[in-house]
């Protein structure tokens, strides 16, 4: 674990303390691991240009993999409306992700090395006691890091455009260019403006839940969750107590089928909810996340309220011919957790990898099969990460007895360390033999008491 925890803090470093801009190291050379390409052999060499690849949606999917794309040699543009979007999102990045992105200090709000899991009675267990000294979950806010992950990549090269993805023309032949139809939004255009088209070779579609991309493929449609949040900013020696701590509430109260959240931001905390099953209840649900936590947030102000779809698995079709898309456009966002930031940033990276690979660093046009290498790879790494994160949910979010049996099982500490040590470094870790008979005998031991416990409940009830 040693080893793992010095090549995620490779290239971490403090901005300029005169000026507080991000100085950006010189981009590395990209590094590409040997694959079998097919499709180069076949596919025909680009003449007089290198291959064009758009990018919908600035992200961190879209930023990540613009900057992959350029640095390898692809004519690349980066399409974004929102360019100060603030996404609902926790905001919540493994340590795996510092160093693997290469993020400043600078754009990480907080470090926090405390959780409060608080069960539907209100019994909390505190989380974080596993964590060596040097390891940390980043709090950022989506603006900032989107900001960052483009900004770089229109250092590496990529054309950034600030505009409207509306839709996309099929080619019309083997080889045959796709035309993106978008409103550009710039000093010429003014503030109404002005229709635009762009021809490429290649799309990389990471535009979100509501993805146009995905539409304009056919990628079938998926079930998702409405996360609700609020910004709200609290009194400085309130502020101190969420300093290096996010709390996680769980209950029918907050959420029938996700979680509500306070995780700390930069001067103020981010509230919210989710949930799949009951979205017309979202509000309702956030008023009992703030209730849960009134005592530690009381005399705050909101300063921002935030509400977006979550996909909650992949969608049918993640890769079409020359299109592939990522991050929550392709669904990459996990049950139980609902973390997607990076997922999102990895699977753009990925996907763009595979694009320089296949292309020959923009020498030859890609195919389809060259974009499945990278789903094969995607599929292959993160699968058994998400299934058991889809089984953890169905199992411990059913009802307020499971749920208190769920909290009761984070007070382990082995449980504590394999999910921190699974979080923070992104791999299902295989763990002791006695310790996981141990671990399952509890498991069962808890689940025992919850479904008497519901039993009982439902007794009273009638």
């Amino acid at each position: 674990m040693a080893s793992i925890a010095l090549k995620t803090f490779v290239g971490l470093r403090q901005s300029s303390p005169e000026n507080n801009v991000i100085l950006l190291s010189k981009p590395a050379a990209l590094h590409h691991r040997k694959m079998r390409i097919t499709a180069s052999k076949s596919s025909p060499r680009v003449t007089g240009r290198n291959l064009r690849v758009a990018v919908v949606g600035g992200g961190p999917a879209g930023g990540a993999a613009a900057e992959t794309l350029a640095k390898g040699g692809i004519e690349t543009f980066l399409i974004e409306r929102k360019m100060d979007n603030c996404k609902p999102c926790g905001g919540a990045i493994p340590l795996c992700m510092v160093g693997e992105f290469d993020l400043p200090l600078d754009i990480i709000d907080r470090r926090v090395t405390k959780m409060k899991m608080i069960s539907p009675s209100n019994v909390a267990v505190d989380i974080g006691r596993t964590l060596k000294p040097h390891e940390y979950i980043g709090m950022v806010r989506r603006e900032v890091l989107d900001a960052y992950l483009r900004d770089r990549a229109s250092t590496a090269g990529a054309a950034v455009i600030n505009g409207l993805f509306l839709k996309m023309d099929l080619p019309q032949g083997k080889n045959a260019p796709y035309v993106l139809h978008y409103t550009g939004y710039d000093a010429k255009s003014g503030g109404a403006g002005e229709k635009r088209t762009l021809e490429v070779d290649a799309i990389v579609g990471a535009d979100g839940a509501n993805s146009r991309v995905a539409k304009g493929i056919n990628a079938g449609d998926y079930e998702y969750a409405i996360a609700f949040q609020e910004r709200i900013k609290i009194p400085d020696e309130k502020m101190r107590y969420y300093e290096e701590l996010a709390e996680m509430y769980v209950g029918d109260d907050v959420s029938p089928d996700f979680y509500g959240w306070v995780f700390p931001k930069c001067d103020h905390v981010a509230v919210g909810t989710g949930t799949v099953t009951h979205k017309g209840d979202i509000k309702k649900f956030q008023t009992a996340t703030r209730l849960r936590a009134r005592d530690k947030i009381e005399g705050g102000k909101i300063i921002r309220v935030e509400a977006h779809p979550i996909p909650e698995h992949p969608r049918p079709r993640r890769v079409l011919d020359r299109v592939a898309l990522v991050g929550d456009a392709a669904g990459y966002v996990t049950k139980c957790s609902g973390e997607g930031i990076y997922f999102a940033a990895k699977s753009g990276r990925m996907c763009a990898e595979a694009i320089v690979e296949g292309s020959e660093n923009g020498k030859r046009m890609v195919e389809e099969s060259d974009l499945r290498v990278y789903l094969e790879k995607w599929d292959k790494t993160y699968w058994p990460t998400y299934k058991v994160l889809d089984i953890l949910q169905k199992v411990f979010y059913r009802s307020n007895p499971a749920r208190e049996a769920f909290v009761e099982m984070c007070a382990d500490e082995y449980v504590q360390k394999m999910t921190f040590d699974s979080y923070l470094y992104k791999r299902v870790v295989p763990g002791n033999p006695l310790d996981d008979l141990k671990l399952a005998v509890n498991t069962i031991g808890s689940l025992v008491r919850a479904n008497a416990l519901r039993q009982e409940m439902e007794k009273l009830s009638v």
